[in-house]
């Protein structure tokens, strides 16, 4: 449960043995009135029972990202349900609907990460402000399941409003319990952080599976929605027990007291030499420099890997179109032929389903699970293939059969293979996962315990800076490649 170098930081030559109640996931229930000084030495670490601890940071690694996963998944059930009225058919805020979705969900998570991150004293993750975010999360998803049963047609664009609202409002108590989230997991060993991460490409994978499913059964969107609410709904109750059960295993509170002791001796000195609020603001923003000054590597690794992931996915990959060929036909015709999959395929849905969301959340939930075994390369080189992964895989994306709706390309088509595109997509997804976890592996464990908690939460908000960099400079990039036409161009 950690190497000996991560459980050496946490003791030393006078730092007094934590003592620790019975955990939840004590099973020996003669025992259970005993402490865990009394069973093993002060310098072991109790065993993370049945994995427990790891199963709980996963589920909130899923939690964190069904809300979004759910509401980019339900595009069909916006734009070609709610929205498809005779008042919003040629509607802007129809056809620009999840460019919108994305800017206003994105932006309000990184100011309100940005707020959580910096703006707090005790440079620990507030577990409080984890409960409020999910409960406040649930309530959230309630109202949109209620707005799915009530009959909007008449007010298209109040809809879209309240959407665009309650989406902002979401991800801000989705910002809380990420960045939160990845604090408390920073005074771990590596591979708990690695666990949140794994959680929330699960969830993608789970809602591109349910995405299938639904094209497969040709669901009505509505009753589709409804479902996609509900589950994320079941999914955020059961991240809410799990928040309830942490502090009651014995892993996770002999991490945590031996952190509180140093944070708290920490704060003792700030106080001592500050004596006021003012002063103790400048001495927090100075430890802030200070942990930035030993992890900037890893802080610009993850931005840049979710940045290059977002600005690739799903906006450019989503829009690369299966290639078609010219073959001759009867009577000295041409015909334009799909190459590697019928064109109902691509009609379908399941050109982008498969290619698009699905592998990318397979192959990045890989590259997670590679992480947990191979660590190369180390906290100080990790940035060199994260800026190459940048420099290849944006030029190839573009050089494929790109073709976004009511764009034209200002140059040709120069990589017509889908196999191309396939491996491309694959190796773009994998190399996210695998990056992402190192960068939020080793982050934390550049810096003194006491300060770990500050540094997981500003590796979670410049995940999320990369996020939000990535969706506009996505836009940014289709403008730059491809210009608009009009309808009656194409």
């Amino acid at each position: 449960q950690g190497s000996p170098e991560e459980k050496e930081r946490f003791i030393s030559a006078n730092t007094t043995p934590v003592k620790l109640d019975p955990g939840l996931d004590s099973l020996d229930y003669r025992d259970r009135d005993l402490s865990i000084n009394e069973k093993q030495k002060p310098s072991e670490s109790p065993i993370d029972r049945y994995k427990m601890v790891h199963i709980i940071f996963l589920i909130h690694g899923v939690g964190i990202l069904m809300p979004w996963n759910m509401f980019i998944t339900a595009k069909g059930y916006f734009e070609n349900y709610k929205l498809n009225t005779p008042i919003s058919e040629k509607a802007v805020y129809r056809s620009e609907f999840m460019f919108y979705l994305g800017i206003v969900s994105q932006v309000s998570n990184a100011v309100i990460s940005c707020i959580n991150t910096f703006f707090q004293f005790g440079g620990q993750a507030s577990t409080r402000r984890i409960a409020i975010a999910l409960f406040s999360m649930v309530i959230i998803f309630i109202f949109t399941v209620v707005m799915a049963m009530v009959d909007t047609s008449e007010i298209p664009l109040t809809f879209f409003i309240i959407t665009m609202v309650s989406a902002s409002l979401l991800n801000c108590c989705a910002g809380v319990y990420q960045n939160s989230t990845f604090g408390l997991a920073a005074i771990l060993p590596m591979k708990y952080t690695n666990a949140i991460v794994l959680g929330t490409n699960l969830s993608g994978i789970f809602t591109s599976v349910i995405n299938i499913i639904s094209i497969a059964g040709s669901p009505n969107p509505r009753t589709s929605a409804v479902y996609y609410f509900i589950v994320a709904i079941v999914v955020l109750l059961v991240a809410f027990d799990c928040y309830f059960l942490l502090p009651l295993t014995k892993f996770y509170q002999y991490y945590s007291g031996s952190v509180k002791a140093a944070a708290q001796s920490h704060v003792q000195q700030v106080n001592m030499v500050c004596g006021d609020y003012v002063r103790e603001l400048i001495k927090s923003i100075k430890i802030y420099g200070t942990v930035c000054k030993k992890i900037w590597l890893q802080l610009f690794g993850v931005w840049c890997t979710f940045c290059v992931s977002l600005i690739l996915f799903p906006s450019i990959q989503s829009n690369i179109q299966m290639v078609r060929q010219t073959i001759p036909g009867p009577n000295g015709t041409q015909l334009t032929t799909t190459v590697l999959f019928s064109e109902e395929f691509e009609k379908s849905g399941y050109w982008v389903s498969i290619f698009c969301f699905l592998s990318f959340n397979l192959f990045a939930f890989l590259g997670n699970l590679t992480s947990e075994f191979i660590k190369w390369p180390g906290p100080k080189r990790v940035w060199i293939p994260i800026v190459l992964r940048a420099l290849i895989l944006i030029p190839v994306y573009l050089l494929c059969n790109y073709q976004p709706m009511k764009f034209q390309r200002r140059f040709p088509v120069y990589i017509e293979s889908d196999v191309v595109f396939i491996i491309a997509g694959i190796v773009m997804a994998f190399t996210s996962g695998y990056y992402s976890s190192l960068t939020m592996m080793y982050g934390p464990k550049e810096v003194e315990p006491s300060m770990m908690g500050r540094a997981g939460m500003m590796m979670a908000f410049f995940l999320v800076l990369g996020i939000t960099s990535g969706v506009n400079l996505s836009l940014v990039l289709t403008r730059l490649v491809t210009y608009p036409v009009a309808d009656g161009d194409m």
